[in-house]
């Protein structure tokens, strides 16, 4: 009973917090997200059962000097009394603009019936954000008069909820709760907006074609007030947990192919190429490619720090 009363509890308090993002500009995108889901949603960090080391790059409109580039490093670890800890990390440059989001991300595990697990998780860290006003002439951007170089750090909290069970998930999570300044340039003029919290909403299905073959469907929703939402479809074919490969579509515009590799059952080598359409200026400026790494460990490390210091 105690424990029921503490589930609830706990639901109650994410509600609550999520409730804050239905009040900018868009995040950035990176279509491997399912092998380090812990950047956006804190409850992933340990919910695998084992302990990873990833990073990638993103690096986007390859035409063009000083285009969008985004590297990301994720941790996460399983540890006593079902919680689990992790670390996660986006950099960002985008012609005069920099940024780094550095968070701690904690999880807690909530067991359910017939193999099914809720994680609940909490993010806290913050942005490191800088951009050079003067070299928006470089851009030929004009910008406002009162816009001036920023150089600042926001403090910020995020929170998910990840829902487990044998051959599918559910991931809802906003890992920035608080606003923050940035700059953003429309119409030729640069100025000062404020960047809204992020809510994305994730599934994910394994449907078992064969005893080597698996067809895997993802989706992820990506929503902030006052910009359209962003669907992800995806579809990733599976062999014997060695070799992936699929193809995604997103809502604005773009496709990308993928392929991951899996080698001596813990390291993980993926690639995307993505290309968008429809949209001239941003078809001619290139295309995108994204490279993921993850090593994933024998034994969840922090518990095997802890025996070995008890030793």
């Amino acid at each position: 009973m105690k424990c029921v009363k503490k589930s609830k509890a706990l639901l109650l308090l994410f509600i609550g917090l999520v409730s804050m993002v239905a009040s900018g500009q868009q995040d950035p995108n990176f279509n491997l997200y399912r092998y380090h889901m812990n950047v956006i949603n804190p409850a992933y960090a340990g919910a695998q059962g084992e302990t990873f080391l990833a990073s990638s790059i993103r690096r986007q409109w390859t035409n063009i000097q000083d285009a969008p580039e985004t590297q990301i490093v994720s941790f996460g670890t399983p540890v006593a009394n079902r919680l689990g800890l992790g670390v996660s990390m986006i950099n960002e440059s985008s012609f005069v603009e920099k940024q780094t989001f550095a968070t701690v991300d904690a999880s807690y595990e909530l067991p359910f019936s017939a193999g099914s697990t809720l994680y609940l998780g909490l993010k806290a860290g913050g942005n490191f954000y800088s951009v050079n006003a003067s070299g928006l002439e470089t851009y030929n951007i004009n910008s406002d008069p009162s816009l001036q170089d920023i150089s600042n750090f926001s403090p910020n909290i995020g929170v998910g909820a990840y829902w487990a069970a044998e051959g599918y998930y559910i991931s809802l999570s906003a890992p920035r709760l608080l606003s923050s300044e940035k700059v953003k340039a429309e119409d030729g003029m640069a100025s000062t907006v404020t960047d809204r919290p992020h809510l994305y909403l994730s599934g994910g299905y394994d449907i078992d074609l064969s005893g080597e073959w698996t067809l895997e469907p993802s989706t992820l929703l990506r929503y902030v007030s006052g910009a359209p939402a962003s669907l992800e479809l995806t579809a990733m074919t599976d062999y014997k947990q060695i070799l992936k490969f699929g193809l995604s579509y997103r809502t604005d515009k773009a496709m990308a192919g993928l392929v991951k590799l899996n080698l001596w059952n813990q390291f993980d080598l993926g690639y995307a190429y993505e290309t968008q359409f429809g949209k001239q200026v941003i078809a001619n400026a290139g295309n995108t490619h994204e490279l993921f790494l993850r090593y994933r460990f024998n034994t969840a490390l922090v518990r095997t720090i802890a025996d070995a210091s008890e030793d």
